[in-house]
């Protein structure tokens, strides 16, 4: 029997039929889902609001998923970070400086696929 993880998680994705399809997808997996279009919006609310996983796209307006990665894990080192990306390679330079434990699934991915990495992930 596993034991169903129910975790907040805040999402920032730019592409507003994406964003819907994932909180969705989240919500009906039984987490609490926060969604912004940009990475300052998001950033702003992990300012006043803990989270265990930050979902983020990483080509976004105003703040880039890793801007803002790099960011929530300076407020909050337990963070966990996924990025969600058509763009892996970006995610992968070890120039940018995105918290190195994060994950990354490219994109195009099934919902389930989503759903079953973030339980992978917050159980680790």
């Amino acid at each position: 029997m596993t034991e169903k993880i129910s975790a907040k998680i805040l999402l920032a994705e730019d592409d507003n039929d994406m964003r819907r399809f994932l909180v969705r997808a989240l919500q009906t997996a039984g987490f609490a889902v926060k969604s912004f279009d940009n990475g300052l919006a998001a950033y702003d609310q992990l300012r006043v609001e803990p989270f265990e996983l930050l979902l983020t796209d990483i080509v976004m307006p105003e703040m880039d998923g890793i801007e803002l990665a790099r960011r929530a894990t300076e407020l909050d080192p337990e963070i966990k970070v996924m990025f969600i990306t058509g763009f892996a390679a970006v995610a992968l330079n070890p120039d940018n400086q995105a918290p190195r434990q994060a994950k990354i699934l490219s994109k195009p991915f099934h919902l389930r696929d989503l759903v079953n990495e973030v339980q992978r992930l917050l159980a680790a």
